[in-house]
């Protein structure tokens, strides 16, 4: 066996076989774009929907269109070489309704997000059926209509028949002062944005509390468990444990809550009834008060506001994309 497998060794190794006539290449198969064929409605009915309106919005802001370039022998509106965003710039007006929509964005933000926190955490610790019946109740409030919710929060603070001004003209005027029966909570700025963030708040924080909640549970209660056996409380087990491990949902919700909080409109222009005092104007009311109710209407104005607002949520929302893809990218 030595001397065979010796042998074998010593011999060269097989020549390769003498090379064939050359095959043909296959034939490419042609794909078929399925994907795009299906997504191809959804683009059309995309561009018709919200990149028509833009492009629009972007031309009457560029052009003095008003009211008479509506009549059927009107001329064209004439191109106005940026006259609208100039005169935005340099209106102090402008800047103060911009730094007022940015300070009452932020506030009714903020305080959304951290109760909607508070409450999940709360709604977490609760026995499953009672959880289920609040989240219920709250999900009530998130679903009402805007109008309906503004009007109920007018009532309340109605001068004289208000139950926020009677109730505050009851108390002792050591403790909140005088003279609430007939205070008129709609006219200047502060109390204004102090119901208005009421409203927004009522009515967002519900959303917020059940999305927390949703994350909650996917948390392994191993990891509080031995975070209470070191011996850290609740606060610790917050930013050590819930936090890291819910950063991207409520990444996903402060930048919902700044877009849908940007665009607020319908809970101002109820509580305000008028369109008289400027410096309780947002962005999104100066729009329709520029383009719509102001006496001649300028729609190239409110197109040049609204341009404005859009560069800012379009802002947000390349943040929130960028979000979602790298949660695809991790999965």
């Amino acid at each position: 066996m030595a001397q065979t497998a010796e042998a074998v060794r010593g011999q060269s190794p097989p020549a390769p076989p003498p090379p064939g006539p050359p095959t043909p290449p296959r034939p490419r198969r042609r794909k078929i774009p399925t994907p795009y064929l299906l997504i191809a409605p959804a683009l059309v009915l995309l561009v018709l929907v919200q990149l028509g309106p833009i492009l629009q919005m972007v031309w009457n802001s560029l052009h003095s269109y008003t009211v008479r370039h509506l009549l059927p022998t009107a001329p064209a509106p004439e191109w106005n070489s940026f006259a609208h965003y100039a005169t935005l710039l340099s209106d102090a007006e402008f800047w103060m309704i911009l730094r007022n929509t940015v300070v009452v964005c932020a506030l009714m933000v903020g305080v959304t997000m951290v109760l909607g926190t508070a409450v999940g955490n709360l709604l977490h610790r609760l026995p499953r059926w009672f959880s289920v019946t609040v989240s219920i109740g709250m999900m009530l409030a998130w679903a009402t209509p805007a109008i309906s919710a503004s009007l109920v929060f007018r009532w309340l603070f109605l001068p004289e028949r208000g139950l926020a001004n009677v109730a505050l003209d009851r108390l002792p005027d050591w403790l909140v002062g005088g003279g609430w029966l007939d205070y008129n909570w709609f006219l200047e700025p502060v109390p204004l944005f102090t119901v208005l963030i009421l409203v927004i708040v009522w009515q967002s924080f519900p959303f917020v509390a059940v999305s927390v909640l949703a994350g909650l549970k996917s948390i392994p209660d191993e990891l509080y468990e031995a975070a209470r056996v070191d011996g850290a409380g609740g606060w610790r087990s917050f930013w050590s444990i819930t936090f890291p491990m819910l950063r991207p949902l409520f990444a996903l919700l402060l930048v919902l809550q700044i877009i849908w909080d940007l665009r607020v409109f319908t809970q101002l222009y109820i509580l305000a009834n008028s369109f008289q005092n400027k410096s309780v104007y947002l962005l999104s009311y100066y729009i329709y008060q520029q383009g719509f109710s102001a006496s001649p209407a300028n729609y190239g104005m409110g197109s040049a506001i609204a341009v404005v607002m859009t560069v800012m949520i379009l802002a947000v929302t390349a943040y929130y994309l960028r979000i979602m893809i790298r949660q695809g990218e991790t999965r």
